[in-house]
């Protein structure tokens, strides 16, 4: 074989590996640049259903996390393992008023925030943002997001004095912040949010 004709074959190899990885490849690079497609379908463009419904229903969103993974339970999972905690009823008592406030608060933030995203998304599908008006909305929900914010960390916050030492601790290895923790479960880390 000459040389030139080696070159051509070798050429013609290369060529067809170079071609069979751009194959391979196109489908991954595809979706990279496609990274929200499908999402245009969406009621409220920015947030998913699992979004709309944890501010709908007032669940924590892991907004509450700064208070949780130190030491600081929610109300609701306070009252969820009660007996494995060892709550007494003066306990839950005084647990209770303290959920009932903070879901309510919740919720009601959640149903403003959505009505807020709600506005963004339509003045975007309408064509006409300016940018006044998308400062507002903006500026309004992230104050909204602040408010829901502090209102599941002020209700760890005043759960906490309610317990004794001994039963922070169970309930830290209960929902899986300890080394000794199952992490698995209704009450395992992996859960963590759901108010």
């Amino acid at each position: 074989m000459t040389k030139s004709r080696l070159y051509l074959t070798y050429a013609a190899v290369l060529t067809g590996l170079a071609a069979t990885a751009v194959g391979f490849a196109s489908p991954q690079a595809a979706s990279s640049h496609q990274p929200h497609a499908g999402q245009q379908q969406r009621a409220i463009k920015a947030l998913s259903a699992d979004d709309i419904d944890g501010y709908l229903k007032g669940k924590g969103m892991g907004f509450a996390k700064s208070d949780e993974l130190n030491h600081y339970p929610s109300p609701l999972h306070l009252r969820q393992m009660a007996a494995g905690i060892n709550l007494t009823a003066k306990q839950l008592a005084d647990i209770a008023p303290i959920e009932t406030h903070m879901k309510a608060a919740a919720k009601r933030l959640g149903h403003i925030v959505l009505e807020k995203e709600e506005s963004l998304d339509a003045l975007f599908a309408s064509g006409g943002a300016e940018p006044d008006a998308v400062r507002r909305l903006t500026a309004d929900i992230g104050q909204l997001r602040d408010e829901l914010q502090a209102v599941y960390l002020m209700a760890h916050l005043q759960v906490r004095p309610l317990l004794g030492p001994h039963q922070i601790a169970i309930c830290d290895r209960l929902r899986g912040y300890t080394s000794g923790g199952s992490g698995t479960g209704e009450s395992g880390h992996s859960r963590h949010g759901k108010h």
